[in-house]
């Protein structure tokens, strides 16, 4: 069910229309992107990994040092964790406390409630002692279409949060950079992001004091839970049409495959995490343990389908 895009023939494969030159990464990675787990304290609609409560994988100790050496081996500039919820992995803590002895950058993106749970309390504290850049997933700024997407409540437990990190500097020392994500509820392209940005500022800021660096529009892709949803209902084909069309070729230049490489829990190395999702490894299936023993080069991205959702519109790169 993950590659589901791909029986849509009617339009054509993604490097068919790709200008070569975009086809391989640049002549030097920034973004070392370490995905630590499938599991979630939440199972949000638009997902595109399928996590969720039940899902147990894991990163290793051992992955996580195979990417510390990898970032100083090849030259990245970010290191940017992600999940599931990545609060949920066990040595995230350990691994930050490393990570920031080689990297001034260090992104985690997070969906906050789980800082409601027992035993993840301290996190905001911990992010902000270590200037961790937070990318927040904020569906809208209201509870009745954020809720839609992750489950009710979730939108005020969020807003509790985010009241929490603003109280430690989040979103105005320049430091602590706050950052949200909006994703479309359906089968939908993301809006302008500017206006978004506006008009997510504006709310939030008038009803709950809030106040945030960025907010990002990303589309939703076509894989995992929403690729299984728009396949369920019928509209996978309209929704990859609507993708197709709205092809802007200024963005294959800014494709985030092309300057990153996206590190499964188990050490698996990808273009991109949607191609981790859809289970595509880079070409030769090596694993983080191969390139902490490898100068870096350049190579051709695997493409699929699903592509079209990093190049419609505004893209989501």
């Amino acid at each position: 069910m993950e590659r589901v895009c791909e029986e849509i023939k009617s339009i054509p494969g993604f490097s068919q229309i790709c200008p070569e030159a975009f086809q391989y990464t640049s002549e030097q990675p920034k973004v070392l992107q370490i995905n630590v787990g499938r599991k979630c304290n939440l199972a949000c609609k638009h997902c595109h990994l399928n996590c969720g409560p039940d899902r147990t994988e894991m990163i290793s100790r051992s992955v996580l040092s195979a990417c510390l050496s990898v970032y100083r081996k090849h030259g990245y500039e970010t290191i940017d964790i992600t999940g599931g919820a990545p609060e949920l992995c066990p040595d995230l803590k350990w691994f930050i406390c490393e990570a920031e002895q080689v990297c001034s950058d260090i992104i985690v993106r997070s969906n906050a409630t789980v800082w409601l749970e027992d035993g993840f309390g301290d996190y905001p504290e911990f992010f902000a002692a270590h200037h961790v850049t937070l990318f927040l997933s904020l569906p809208y700024y209201r509870a009745k279409e954020a809720d839609r997407q992750r489950g009710e409540g979730n939108f005020d437990r969020e807003i509790t949060c985010i009241r929490r990190l603003n109280s430690l500097g989040y979103g105005k020392d320049p430091d602590k950079i706050l950052n949200f994500v909006y994703n479309p509820n359906g089968a939908l392209l993301p809006p302008p992001q500017e206006a978004m940005e506006a008009e997510y500022r504006l709310r939030l800021a008038a009803e709950y004091g809030i106040v945030f660096n960025n907010l990002f529009c990303l589309t939703n892709n076509p894989i995992g839970r929403f690729g299984a949803f728009l396949k369920r209902s019928g509209n996978l084909e309209r929704y990859m049409q609507k993708l197709y069309g709205a092809l802007n070729p200024e963005t294959f230049e800014g494709m985030m495959c092309r300057t990153q490489i996206s590190v499964g829990y188990d050490g698996s190395i990808y273009d991109c995490d949607f191609n981790q999702a859809a289970d595509i490894p880079v070409a030769g299936r090596k694993t983080i343990f191969d390139l902490a023993n490898e100068s870096y080069q350049r190579r051709r991205i695997v493409f699929g389908r699903h592509c079209y959702g990093c190049t419609a519109g505004a893209g989501s790169s």
